[in-house]
């Protein structure tokens, strides 16, 4: 799977953040939702299986490069 035919970066859509293209749905926004595969195609009809399988296949490739991190508050 090649995440990026389907996932683009415009500094013209949604101020550069990555988003599935031919859509105004950034990757970020579709994920904190926290719904299901099947919650997130039935609300997106225009969405495919593979451009959400992209979806999650770039953030894996995100995590994997460092790019994406967690900021966990250590307890006192």
């Amino acid at each position: 799977m090649n995440w990026e035919d389907y996932i683009v970066s415009d500094k013209d859509i949604l101020m550069g953040k990555p988003a599935i293209k031919g859509t105004r749905i950034s990757v970020d926004g579709l994920l904190a939702q926290g719904w299901s595969d099947a919650q997130i195609l039935e609300n997106y009809p225009r969405l495919t299986k593979e451009s959400l399988k992209a979806v999650f296949t770039y953030i894996q490739v995100c995590i994997h490069d460092g790019l994406l991190f967690s900021q966990i508050k250590k307890s006192a």
